[in-house]
Parts: structure tokens; sequence; C-alpha cells
């Protein structure tokens, strides 16, 4: 089922950034794609971070 999903759920960044109306919009644009992926890395190392802290108590 995720295989028919995942196509719809893809952003075309290039194109959006062929079609903008101004340099703010692009900003906007780039910022909105990295962010799940910089929020993704970040709960990641936290995870790390608590698991690793939690094997140096026991």
């Amino acid at each position: 089922m995720t295989h028919l999903i995942l196509p719809l759920l893809q952003v075309n960044v290039v194109e959006k950034l062929k079609v903008a109306p101004d340099s703010s919009y692009e900003t906007g644009v780039l910022i909105g794609s990295f962010l799940p992926f910089v929020l993704l890395v970040g709960v990641a190392y936290w995870m790390y971070y608590r698991a690793k802290k939690g094997s140096e108590k026991e």
C-alpha cells in the first residue's frame, strides 16, 4: 500500500524552484525540504545519547 502512496508524497524541489515567484519563496522551499531531515537526525542523536547514557549507569 505504501508503494502506491509514496510517489504522491514526494516533492520535486527543482521544479518548485524553477517556478518560484521570488527568492524568499526559494528560501522557504529549501528550508521546508531540509527541515524534516534535520529533525530526524536530531531525534536519532537524542535517542543515541539517551541509550549511551543509560548503558553507562548500569
